[in-house]
């Protein structure tokens, strides 16, 4: 069975797009004493508009937290070192470093960017999916990548500012 996908593009003015940014919260986490059900029972009183996360989150080690949700960047870092969440959903970036070795993590989803270091060591993540910038390292030890992918293959996907990891130091 094959696909034939067409991707469309819409061109806006620079208003529209000023309109859309206007329509994006930007909530900053310790207004929720870095509580994430409080931030996402306040979210869901919003209607679960898309919002981006001032500042750092830090959710390792994390069982409760399976999705993101309508969170489309984080300005700080994101940690979700050994967590279940499968799939980053509407998450475009982060502003600096992801964490996500040893979770679940299956989905980049529309992740394009993080500003520093992406590790996703010993993860079952299979593509990089959308991914195209990665500001500084990209930790791929032990996961499918690491094992079907080269060095030179995964650059030509992303672009890395640093080095990739894909075996054991």
């Amino acid at each position: 069975m094959s696909f034939n996908l067409f991707t469309m593009k819409y061109i806006i003015t620079e208003q529209q797009l000023e309109k859309i940014k206007e329509n994006i919260l930007k909530l900053p986490f310790t207004a929720f004493d870095y509580d994430w059900d409080l931030l996402q029972k306040y979210i869901e009183r919003k209607n679960f508009p898309p919002y981006i996360l001032v500042g750092d989150l830090d959710y390792a080690d994390n069982g409760n937290i399976q999705s993101l949700g309508s969170l489309i960047g984080v300005t700080g870092y994101l940690d979700l070192y050994r967590t279940p969440i499968k799939s980053l959903g509407n998450l475009t970036f982060v502003g600096e470093n992801l964490y996500l070795t040893n979770s679940n993590i299956e989905s980049l989803g529309n992740l394009t960017s993080v500003g520093w270091s992406l590790r996703l060591t010993s993860t079952p993540i299979k593509s990089l999916g959308n991914l195209n910038y990665v500001g500084k390292n990209l930790h791929l030890i032990d996961t499918p990548i690491s094992r079907t992918h080269t060095e030179e293959q995964i650059r030509s996907m992303v672009e890395v500012g640093g080095n990739i990891y894909t075996e054991k130091y």
